[in-house]
């Protein structure tokens, strides 16, 4: 049974057919051999790793040559049923593919609905090409990860970066982010946009270059840590002249070069600025590693683009399994006030889950002091009876005609979901709804389904002569969205038709004989340099990556502070270029105290 001759399974039509479809989702050699073997008859022989292999590897060696011609088609083919599809190459003189970048309709109108914070990051994304792997990443209204669109670059330099940003904000109707965490030591500059450092960056960072001051000064940890996490600006900066000038940080490049960039990642100089409760590429990283089970080293670059549509796919598969839960489950409160209710009515159900933790806390746990009161403002200091009270959060209530309530926290501000401080104030003053100004749209159901201008605020992105691409794109979708309402109906078919046409009709009176025509700017198509360039043949990439894609070991590129050769420091002397075995100091003071 072990001769060739009865090993057949493996090359009949069906089989080979099998293990095409469960390669092209991303299993791996080890994966495919168990499924078939699973389903195969007793009779027939165990299909080996090796044959897996084999029938892959002859597969991929007909597309030798041809996996930039076999993206491009991919593209093409995907914008005969996508018209909002933006795609778009920049080739080198030989036609090889030097940067893309594409994202599809529904990306985009995610863009326009929770692209207020984007997290921008670079990493070596498991593809046979040295082309490092850079997805757009936001938030939706369930705090899931969604993808706005990706991107295989040529490197990491600032006008490959210049390159893909202009193509983001040409497929993204010119809408900046408010805001974008990126790390620390890349070549990114997006104009119009708050910049955010990774959290995870920095502290990882920190462990490298603060470890000579820690290991001298036994209170320099405790003391690095009040100053980061300073409630206000003025306290950061009053607690970094004590620090300067205690533990003598001038010797400490990297904290000085930190402090300059202070407004880049301190909390006291971000907290007026909303990040959907994010501070690190987390949500970067665990794109990476959820792509991890759709694509692995042998991936062509053909092959990339399907597996990140089938990844993207199920990221909104998740997605509208928490539409569904949300429209067709009544929320589990802890409490019968009426600002619990309310909450709970118009977030969404992962949302409701977040607020309930704060609400529980408000209720049970929190007590205040009141530090300050007069006719328009009252302050006071909350948090937990058996916490020391350097940990409680100030809190201010204003008079007015709304309810005005803030807390040095600064949660609504960051995450747009009240914290515990602020809900414990609101109680206290007998508030008996939740205000809707502190209700954020975007954590709503409305956030995806809602009707209205209000939804990309009109008022603010047109001109007098000219109607923007996202005005534009817009109206298109309102046009789908009542053709779906209507469709199953003669009459509202009918009815939505003669709208049409009576202002159709109504703009060919108007219409002036030789007056100018406006074109209207493209908001769907990102024009491939293929179309302007007829004439140079697709080739694939030249350089192949030799580490096949991303390390196994390492979730990103290493950045140049990583990468930067570190300098020898002695724990003695805290002189550089030695160690403490070969310290001058040292040798001489171990040689007095012998002669003594």
């Amino acid at each position: 049974m072990k001769h060739r001759s009865h090993g057949k399974l493996h090359r009949s039509l069906a089989c080979k057919s099998l293990m095409l479809e469960l390669g092209q989702s991303g299993l791996k050699h080890s994966q495919i051999k168990k499924a078939v073997n699973a389903m195969k008859t007793p009779q027939d022989l165990d299909v080996t790793s090796k044959q897996c292999v084999d029938i892959l590897s002859e597969q991929r060696r007909q597309y030798k040559g041809k996996e930039f011609y076999g993206l491009i088609k991919h593209f093409q083919d995907k914008a005969l049923v996508d018209d909002n599809q933006y795609f778009v190459v920049d080739l080198f003189e030989d036609g090889s593919p030097r940067n893309i970048f594409w994202a599809d309709g529904r990306s985009r109108d995610a863009y326009t609905k929770f692209g207020d914070v984007v997290v921008f990051d670079v990493t070596y994304m498991t593809n046979k090409f040295k082309m490092p792997f850079s997805p757009f990443v936001g938030v939706n209204h369930h705090g899931q990860t969604i993808l706005f669109g990706g991107a295989l670059l040529e490197n990491e330099k600032e006008e490959t970066f210049c390159w893909l940003f202009e193509h983001f904000l040409k497929c993204m109707f010119n809408k900046h982010p408010s805001a974008m965490i990126t790390d620390q030591d890349k070549a990114i500059v997006f104009p119009n946009t708050q910049h955010r450092y990774c959290a995870w960056h920095i502290k990882k960072h920190e462990l490298e270059h603060l470890r000579p001051l820690v290991a001298h000064y036994s209170d320099f940890k405790e003391s690095y840590r009040w100053w980061v996490k300073s409630d206000t600006i003025e306290e950061f900066e009053t607690e970094w002249e004590v620090m300067r000038g205690k533990y003598n940080l001038e010797n400490c490049c990297w904290i000085i070069d930190m402090y300059n960039q202070r407004k880049h990642w301190v909390k006291a100089y971000l907290k007026d600025v909303f990040f959907a409760g994010m501070t690190t590429s987390g949500r970067s990283e665990s794109i990476h590693s959820f792509f991890d089970g759709f694509v692995n080293s042998k991936t062509m670059l053909n092959e990339f683009v399907v597996q990140y549509d089938k990844a993207v796919e199920s990221r909104r598969a998740v997605e509208e399994d928490e539409d569904f839960k949300t429209m067709n489950s009544k929320p589990i409160l802890s409490s019968v006030h009426p600002i619990e209710a309310k909450a709970g009515e118009c977030y969404t159900k992962k949302i409701f889950d977040i607020f309930k933790i704060e609400w529980i806390e408000a209720t049970q746990n929190l007590t205040h002091e009141t530090l300050s009161k007069c006719t328009e403002e009252i302050k006071y200091r909350v948090g937990q009876v058996d916490i020391d009270k350097a940990h409680w959060r100030f809190v201010s209530y204003r008079f007015t005609n709304q309810v005005d309530v803030r807390c040095s926290c600064a949660k609504f501000e960051t995450y747009g979901i009240l914290c515990k401080h602020s809900l414990y104030v609101i109680k206290k003053r007998n508030v008996q709804t939740l205000p809707d100004h502190y209700i954020l749209p975007r954590w709503t159901l409305d956030a995806r389904f809602r009707l209205g201008s209000h939804s990309v605020g009109m008022h603010e992105i047109n001109t007098e002569k000219e109607v923007s691409a996202l005005t534009l794109w817009y109206v298109r979708a309102n046009c789908n969205k009542a053709i779906e309402h209507a469709k199953d109906s003669p009459s509202k078919i009918k009815k939505f038709n003669n709208l049409v046409i009576k202002f159709l009709e109504d703009e060919i009176i108007q219409k002036k004989p030789n007056g100018p025509q406006n074109v209207p700017q493209d908001s769907c198509v990102g024009i491939s340099q293929l179309d302007m360039m007829p004439h140079i043949s697709i080739q694939d990439p030249i350089f192949l990556t030799n580490t096949k894609g991303r390390p196994k070991n390492a979730n990103m590129i290493k950045s140049s502070l990583e990468l930067a050769k570190k300098k020898r420091t002695c724990s003695h002397c805290k002189g550089l270029g030695h160690y403490a075995t070969g310290c001058p100091s040292r040798k001489a003071e171990e040689a007095l105290q012998e002669k003594q």
